[in-house]
């Protein structure tokens, strides 16, 4: 069994002790044999822009503020020039309230809703293109020797997809280092957490690196283009949408990437192949398999 990381280096790390994270639910197992399992919780987040209500989420709960701060701006909803006066958390009618500066309606906007791949089926008002009309990420490097290493790092992190599954998982890295580390029943969800811990923290984008466990669809590759950071990485495989945008607006997408192995499809002018394949070790066929499968 691997040894697992420390997490003292994460800025955010999961939390799989969580106790509202996760519930004990009994069953039986394929013998007929009692057991009883950790499974996720679900539960509703309804996000309000100022006065409006704009979308209730499903999620595990956790960062509430960063979920809604995020998700309003990879919506468009939100720009860098906002200012956010109060952002208020109701954990009892599960609802959280951002307020800005200036007066907002989306009512137009709203009006058209696009249904995405996402897992636990995201959703993207407007325009999907929205926003990425002149978009070019800016350069830079990305090393083998920390794709290497942020894989092995992140694949071995405590976490409430190894706890329990039925997960995704998003980390904000820089170099070999992962910074911040959110889980949710969407993949979507999990970014714009990202997103929203970036917005409050004023983070630089261009040199940061987005791992994620899910699919590089179009939507993640808008969501990542939109918050401005020019490498996205993935355990998983592409869709040919999310390939034909990450080229458009120059974003490095590396995917499939397990053990030794990865696939780059778009901005492989980034890459520096400064690590030996051979001296990294292959993942077992049976942790592939169950990647493969999440």
């Amino acid at each position: 069994m691997a040894k697992q990381t420390d997490i003292s280096d994460y800025l955010i790390a999961p939390d799989p002790g969580a106790a509202r994270l996760t519930r004990r639910i009994a069953g039986r197992d394929h013998t007929g044999a009692e057991t009883e399992i950790a499974v996720v919780e679900e539960r509703p987040l309804t996000i309000f822009l100022n006065g409006q209500e704009i979308v209730t989420a499903m999620t595990i709960g956790d960062y509430p503020q960063y979920l809604a701060l995020g998700f309003l701006r990879n919506q468009g909803m939100l720009s860098a020039a906002d200012e956010i006066t109060r952002v208020d958390y109701d954990e009892d009618l599960e609802t959280v309230v951002v307020r800005t500066a200036r007066q907002t309606n989306f009512e137009d906007k709203m009006k058209k809703k696009t249904r995405t791949s996402g897992c636990a089926v995201g959703t993207v008002f407007g325009d999907m293109m929205e926003g990425l009309q002149g978009v070019r990420l800016p350069g830079g490097e990305v090393r083998t020797s920390w794709l290497y290493a942020l894989a092995h790092k992140i694949n071995t992190t405590p976490s409430l997809y190894l706890e329990a599954g039925a997960i995704h998982g998003t980390v904000l890295c820089c170099k070999d280092r992962p910074l911040v580390y959110m889980e949710d029943v969407g993949r979507h969800n999990a970014v714009d957490k990202i997103a929203g811990w970036m917005l409050s923290e004023a983070a630089v984008a261009d040199d940061k690196i987005l791992y994620t466990t899910g699919r590089l669809t179009s939507e993640m590759v808008i969501k990542t283009a939109m918050m401005g950071i020019p490498v996205l990485a993935s355990r998983s495989g592409f869709t040919a949408w999310g390939v034909e945008i990450a080229r458009e607006v120059g974003l490095t997408l590396i995917g499939r990437m397990k053990g030794r192995r990865f696939v780059c499809l778009s901005g492989e002018d980034r890459l520096i192949r400064d690590a030996d394949p051979d001296a990294v070790a292959d993942e077992p066929s049976r942790q592939r398999r169950k990647g493969a499968e999440a």
